[in-house]
Parts: C-alpha cells; sequence; structure tokens
C-alpha cells in the first residue's frame, strides 16, 4: 500500500519499492539503485545469488508500472561502480521503456556519461525546480524543499520482549526528504528522528508512518 502525502502543495506519492511518484511533475523519483553491485561482489568472491542481479530490474519495472510516469529521475548512484555484466543489462531495460530518463549524478556514478548519452540519458550535479531541489547528497538550501538519496535510511523500531525491527525509511525534516536505497545488498544507516520528523518506513507491502 502506497503512502500520500502533500509538500508545498504538492502531492508525492510514496511506494514499498523506495520511490516517490511527483504528480505535479508526472515524474518519479529513484535513490542509490546501485545497480552492478551483484556482479562487484561476485567479482570479489561473495556468495551472492546471481539472480540477485535481475531482481533490481524486477523492481524498476514493477515501480515504473505502478505509476506510468513520463520522467524517471534517478537521484545518484545509479551504478555502484565501473562497468560490468549489468550495465549491458541496463541498457536493454532502457531500450523497452516509453519515460524519458533522467540522473543526477552521485559519487559511485563514475561511467563515461559519454555511455548514459549514447541510451538517451541525461546527468545533472543537481536539478532546481522551484521550490524543490534534486540532488544526491542531502543538501540544506535556502527557499527550497530538497530531495535526495545517499544516507540509505533506515530506522530501528522496538517490541515487546525486546523484539527489534530494523527497516528502511524515508526520513522527512522540515526542508528535506532523503529517500530509501532502492538496490539491494545497500544497506542502511539508521537514523534517530527529532521533533518534527516523520518517517515512513518501507516493509515488503507498505509504507508505514511510524512518527
Amino acid at each position: 500500500m502506497n503512502k500520500t502525502i502533500t509538500i508545498l502543495d504538492n502531492t508525492f506519492t510514496l511506494h514499498p519499492c523506495g520511490t516517490v511518484f511527483w504528480e505535479e511533475k508526472n515524474t518519479l523519483l529513484i535513490a542509490d539503485v546501485h545497480l552492478g553491485k551483484v556482479s562487484h561482489f561476485r567479482k570479489h568472491g561473495a556468495a551472492v545469488p546471481f539472480k540477485a542481479m535481475h531482481e533490481n530490474f524486477k523492481q524498476l519495472t514493477k515501480t515504473v508500472e505502478a505509476f506510468n510516469p513520463e520522467n524517471v529521475c534517478f537521484l545518484g548512484d545509479l551504478f555502484h561502480s565501473s562497468l560490468n555484466a549489468e550495465w549491458k543489462l541496463f541498457e536493454q531495460w532502457v531500450a523497452s521503456r516509453s519515460e524519458k530518463f533522467i540522473l543526477v549524478a552521485g559519487n559511485h556514478d563514475i561511467i563515461s556519461p559519454l555511455k548514459y548519452e549514447a541510451i538517451g540519458i541525461k546527468i545533472y550535479s543537481e536539478i532546481e525546480l522551484h521550490p524543490f531541489l534534486l540532488t544526491h547528497h542531502p543538501e540544506e538550501r535556502e527557499g527550497f524543499f530538497n530531495f535526495s538519496g545517499h544516507i540509505h535510511p533506515g530506522i530501528k523500531l522496538g517490541g515487546m520482549g525486546r523484539q527489534l525491527l530494523k527497516l528502511s525509511c524515508f526520513f522527512k525534516t522540515e526542508n528535506q526528504m532523503i529517500l530509501p536505497a532502492f538496490g539491494t545488498f545497500t544497506g542502511n544507516y539508521f537514523l534517530d528522528p527529532q521533533d518534527g520528523d516523520q518517517v515512513f518506513a518501507v516493509t515488503k507491502n507498505e509504507v508505514i508512518q511510524v512518527c
């Protein structure tokens, strides 16, 4: 189940895949896919199942088809490192889609821009759509509400009997929302909400506001 919220008179829908659909701009925001990470781990001897390579593409298709956006904007770290076998899968996936793809470059995005240009993807360092600012790293800028990634936010939820549940989350402050990492095997950085912060935990099938 999705969660729809309003920010500065704009409507945003949070999806359990960890994406945000911006209704007024018909744009889907996705952070930290880290394509190629599975191949990177396998190359260095990690026992990661081969089928995990395809999971990101299944989830990408699922979230894109849930909204049928005109634009898909990746908020950095689309690829984990240098070119590997997953680039060819990505080329094929992009070719199968009709949406316009945009990349706000992150610190892991080291693949040549020429490779992206060849498949029709434009790269930016940031995007200003006043009063909204799209970046990879979280950024405070006067007069803007910032959407970003990079942190891979998570939340720890305590239960009875000393139970502890660890979940990815959308982490919203007064002027910023940090998206959860989309990709598999990305890990979380657990944040401590302060007064006024809003946290939307992500489960397999639902986005739940926990504070």
